[in-house]
């Protein structure tokens, strides 16, 4: 089989740095307080004193990156997808926290012989003296809020409420340890280390600003009104948007966007969606939304005419660009909502190229647009495989869950290594059917997933 014809793309590319470059400048400006320290030439201390404030200063370098890497900013995360970086900043809290936390203990060390009570004594003068009370109050504030933010999906907290408190912790963690650092750091007395700090600092701050003030002021231009909403299987509904202005969102087939529907754009009330139209039905913006929990439980009853803002698009969930033996698509669920508007576009283009789609729901009602799949089908180059857990008597197709036996009798098995492969559904879903295709041999670089929950 010949590689077919690349798909076309829309003049919005996946912008930003590669990975490669990412983690190379991560690494540049996490190390960098070390490394200006060490140019200032300042004599080395005891061993534990020269280990606690390296991991204070790799700690706290982290610390203000992460308000850039959990910033939506398209040229960070552009072209390795949102999820991943939301990942990174996930992994990162927990180094942060580590260096951090036990940085103050590590001064304590040498004065534990001859008698560990000089180093109790030491550490609770830390604790109380008032020359150390902002760095006890930075430490306080990163004690609670990183577990928080970590473990929120199992507290009892609103997202508003979560993110509001998130964002003014974060602002006073970053103040109060700037000014630690340059009161007590045994190094901020260099300039340069000093106005590091404080260039670093002053980023953070603009990101929160620009998440919080610019961007709404942003969206305040371009505000969009609901125009229809109709409901398209068991508990999920099709929300669809039209712009108020004359500038269109200009998406790829698969990304997402957070809508905020029927707030004020500073209110926080807005949520990530897949976008489930194509590209090609612009001006309209349609989102799949499953009742699932808090606003979502409300979806179908927005009325149309209600204002909306978007913050998009955002994610990496789209054909890449080149021609491809064969696309298929294994989504479960309210996943398929990104693989509809890949579809959609696809038809519209005439795609030539062979497609299959293999799609898991529990029972029948809750396939999504299963007569326009079906039509799909029909027009082109689909091999649609309608997967259900809990099937009806007489069901015609696969049946179980999208286990490896499922997948096996579904794909191609003279195609699998060559096909462009995307998955997308709940984590344990996405988790399985990653294992199944790298045991059938193919390439990991050839699957295309987002995710967004993490163990």
């Amino acid at each position: 089989m010949q590689d077919s014809t690349p798909i076309k793309h829309s003049k919005q590319g996946l912008r930003g740095l590669g990975g490669p470059a990412l983690l190379a400048l991560y690494v540049v400006i996490a190390l960098s307080p070390l490394l200006l320290a060490l140019l200032a030439g300042k004599p080395a201390r005891n061993f534990w004193r020269e280990l606690s404030a390296g991991l204070a200063m790799l700690g706290l370098a982290m610390l203000l990156l992460e308000f850039v890497l959990s910033g939506r900013f398209r040229s960070v995360s552009g072209r390795v997808g949102i999820d991943v970086t939301m990942r990174v900043h996930q992994l990162a809290a927990w180094g942060v926290l580590l260096f951090l936390l036990v940085h103050p203990f590590l001064y304590a060390v040498p004065r534990l012989s001859p008698d560990p009570s000089r180093a109790l004594t030491f550490i609770e003068h830390m604790f109380t003296g008032e020359w150390y009370r902002s760095g006890v109050i930075a430490w306080a504030i990163l004690l609670a809020m990183i577990p928080i933010a970590i473990f929120r999906d199992r507290l009892p907290f609103r997202y508003e409420l979560w993110r509001a408190s998130h964002g003014i912790a974060a602002a006073l963690l970053a103040g109060f340890g700037l000014h630690h650092t340059l009161k007590v750091g045994a190094h901020s007395a260099d300039p340069w280390l000093a106005g590091y700090w404080v260039l670093l600092t002053g980023l953070a701050l603009l990101t929160l600003l620009f998440v919080y003030v610019i961007k709404p002021v942003m969206q305040l231009r371009r505000p969009y009104r609901v125009t229809a909403n109709r409901q398209v299987a068991e508990r999920t509904w099709e929300v669809v948007v039209a712009p108020e202005h004359d500038r269109e969102l200009d998406f790829r087939a698969g990304q997402f966007a957070w809508l905020n529907l029927g707030h004020s754009p500073f209110s926080l009330t807005e949520h990530p969606f897949s976008i489930s139209t194509a590209p090609a039905d612009r001006p309209r913006i349609g989102f799949t939304i499953k009742q699932s929990g808090d606003f979502t439980n409300r979806i179908g009853e927005v009325p149309i005419g209600t204002r909306a803002w978007l913050d998009g698009p955002h994610g990496h969930f789209v054909v890449p660009g080149g021609p491809h033996a064969g696309l298929t698509f294994i989504a479960g669920g309210v996943g398929f909502a990104p693989v509809m508007s890949i579809l959609r576009q696809l038809r519209v283009e005439r795609w030539p190229g062979p497609i299959c789609l293999v799609y898991g729901n529990r029972i029948e009602s809750q396939i999504l647009y299963r007569e326009e799949l079906e039509a799909m089908a029909l027009e082109m180059n689909l091999d649609l495989r309608l997967v259900l857990s809990e099937p009806p008597a007489g069901w015609p197709g696969p049946t179980g869950e999208l286990s490896t036996a499922t997948l096996d009798a579904c794909l191609d098995r003279a195609e699998r290594a060559r096909r462009t492969y995307f998955v997308c559904g709940p984590p344990p879903m996405m988790n399985s059917v990653e294992q199944s295709l790298l045991g059938f041999g193919v390439p990991g670089e050839r699957i295309i997933a987002e995710r967004f929950k993490y163990d």
